[in-house]
């Protein structure tokens, strides 16, 4: 076996708390542009938008057609709700808990960190930035700007190549069954989940409910290879 020495990590709901920063901005956008909406209650216009997002599956281009569609919004267009997004996204980042202290530990114990996510690459990028965590992350991966994206086996073996470990080295933690885990197990890499509450039976090497919870695995793991030599 062997030690790892890289940790790779998805975004939206394994560092970002996708659904709490989603409920927070919509929020705001209401009250933001409370003169155009307002005819439609603010526990409507948040519900109807979170149901449309599907959990971030649909871009927002479509969302907001469908939003001014179905409430009738006359004087506004969905380009501009849609820039509102772009460009106030990032004011309602919510991290998971110990998101900090745990890259702290992590790198503090000399393991390199990596990034892939799928998503637009500058709207990915400011919200990485929004959180404060660029400076830990070796390489950040984001599949606009990569041309490939999870779970293409691709976009892994770049990242792992970019950090120059292998796979066997290298630990990958995502919310989500198939596209993080799987293939990041396929590939050779162990895989964290982090537990969503819309999956379960869900077979990985290790399940967290918290963040805090990794280094401590990455230190159970080396301590295991340290004593089989």
């Amino acid at each position: 076996m062997n030690i790892i020495k890289a940790v790779v990590f998805d975004l939206d709901g394994t560092l970002l708390n996708r659904d709490a920063s989603l409920k927070l901005f919509i929020e705001k956008q209401y009250e933001r542009l409370n003169k155009w909406v307002n005819h439609v209650s603010k526990d409507k216009y948040t519900t109807r938008f979170i149901e449309l997002d599907n959990r971030g599956y649909v871009w927002k281009d479509k969302v907001y057609q469908q939003l001014i569609d179905e409430f009738d919004i006359t004087d506004l267009t969905w380009e501009e709700l849609l820039q509102d997004y772009i460009s106030q996204f990032q004011d309602s980042c919510v991290p998971f808990p110990n998101l900090i202290s745990m890259l702290e530990t992590l790198s503090e114990n000399n393991i390199v960190l990596g990034m892939i996510t799928n998503g637009k690459g500058q709207f990915q990028m400011d919200n990485i930035k929004a959180l404060g965590i660029e400076k830990y992350f070796k390489t950040i991966l984001i599949s606009e700007w990569e041309g490939m994206k999870k779970p293409e086996p691709q976009i892994f073996e770049k990242a792992l190549h970019n950090l120059n470990v292998l796979t066997s080295e290298s630990i990958f933690v995502g919310d989500h069954p198939e596209k993080d885990i799987q293939t990041s197990q396929n590939i050779g890499m162990k895989g964290i989940w982090k537990k969503d509450y819309q999956w379960d039976n869900v077979k990985a090497d290790f399940i967290v409910e918290d963040l805090k919870e990794i280094p401590l695995i990455v230190k159970e793991l080396n301590n295991q290879n340290i004593k089989s030599y």
